[in-house]
Order: structure tokens, then C-alpha cells, then sequence
């Protein structure tokens, strides 16, 4: 799990990149490349990120990042044969869920991602294709390089992000056990009241750290 956290932030750092160029058709393998390095160049320049403020950090991966992936069908993929056992209102809310655990489990890591590099491995004979896996190399500062896999699908002509796997490890796969789990247990409902909690235990976690983090300020001020 160490790694694929490490995975979601390296991932969710190389997809801030504004619209317009998205909305060129581009290869996979260019478009991560060109995002990770005008990334690395915005978080190095920007102290506010890099000091964790989480407003801005919320603002820009919910502006810049979400439209970029597709939820509906990491959702669909994590949740394995059980997706097609879901509802409609089950499934859209399912979707909203895993999408507010992703961002609040992962988007603090990105204030610590400015001494990272990425090695992209191109992409070859994508002639009428609309799946890629664009395999990379984190390297960083300390430690091992970094292995993971972007699999992407063209919608239109966008691509779009469904999973990551590092080190043969898939993300969505990764949390299809657990999803598994507390449906054996308490049907979809039950993993939909299970998401719920621990989103709101994770807002919670947040909101004491901002409480305590002003309270440090106001004693140092005294």
C-alpha cells in the first residue's frame, strides 16, 4: 500500500497541466512526459503547495486533475463482478466516494514532490489504438527508482487515466479486496456506509490537524 500511495501522488502530479493542452490529441507517453516536467516546475516555484496548504491544493487537483481521470471505471474495475449488482444511485454514489477517498487519502503528499524526477518509456504503435500503458521510472532524490505503469484509454480524444500498478501491484485491484470484503459482509450498502465513514473520519483528521496547526500559531504570537 506504501507504494501505490507513493504511485497515486507521482500520478496526480503528473496530470496538472492546464485544459488547453489537454485538448490537443497528444500520444500517452508525450503527455505524461510534457506534464511531469512543467509539474515539477510549478510545485518547486510554488511555497504554498510545498507547505502543505490544503485549500490551494484541493482547488487545483479538483480544477486541473479530476477531469482527467475516469472514475466511473476505476470504480467499476475495484469493485470487480459486484459493480454490475449495484444500482444506478448506488453506482453514481459509489463513484462519488472512491473519488473523495482517493483525493483526501493522497493530495497532501503532493507538497513533498519537488525533488522527484520521471524517466517516460515511449509508447510504440498506438495507429487506431484507445489503450495505452505508458510505463515510467520515478527517480528519486533518495532511495530506488520507482517502477509504475499508467494504463489510459482515449475517450474521444482525450486520455484519461483508469489505474496505476506498481510493481505489479494494480491500485484498483489493489482495493478490490477490501471493497470485496465489505460486501460479503454488509452488501453495497455496507461498503457505501464504510466509505462514507472513513471519508469523514479522513476530513476530521484534517480539520484537528488545521485547528492545532492555528492554535501553534496564535501560542508562538503570544
Amino acid at each position: 500500500m506504501r507504494k501505490i500511495k507513493f504511485s497515486v501522488v507521482v500520478l496526480l502530479s503528473t496530470l496538472l497541466l492546464t485544459p488547453a493542452t489537454w485538448a490537443v490529441e497528444t500520444m500517452p507517453d508525450t503527455l505524461v512526459e510534457e506534464t511531469a516536467q512543467e509539474v515539477l516546475a510549478i510545485i518547486k516555484r510554488d511555497k504554498d503547495i510545498q507547505s502543505g496548504n490544503k485549500a490551494k491544493i484541493l482547488k487545483l487537483v479538483k480544477s486541473k486533475i479530476l477531469p482527467h481521470f475516469n472514475f466511473t471505471r476505476m470504480t467499476q474495475l475495484a469493485m470487480g463482478k459486484n459493480w454490475s449488482k449495484a444500482s444506478p444511485q448506488q453506482k453514481k454514489k459509489l463513484e462519488e466516494e472512491f473519488r473523495t477517498l482517493l483525493v483526501r487519502t493522497y493530495y497532501k503528499a503532493l507538497a513533498v514532490y519537488s525533488d522527484h524526477t520521471i524517466k517516460v518509456s515511449p509508447v510504440r504503435n498506438m495507429t487506431g489504438k484507445t489503450d495505452a500503458t505508458v510505463k515510467t521510472e520515478i527517480i528519486q532524490s533518495h532511495g530506488q527508482p520507482v517502477s509504475i505503469d499508467y494504463s489510459m484509454e482515449k475517450i474521444n480524444s482525450a486520455w484519461k487515466v483508469y489505474d496505476i500498478t506498481v510493481a505489479g501491484i494494480s491500485l484498483v485491484i489493489n482495493y478490490r479486496g477490501s471493497f470485496n470484503s465489505k460486501i460479503r459482509s454488509g452488501g453495497i450498502d455496507g461498503l457505501l456506509k464504510a466509505l462514507n465513514k472513513k471519508n469523514r473520519m479522513l476530513e476530521d483528521k484534517d480539520k484537528e490537524k488545521e485547528k492545532n496547526t492555528v492554535l501553534s500559531i496564535q501560542s508562538k504570537r503570544t
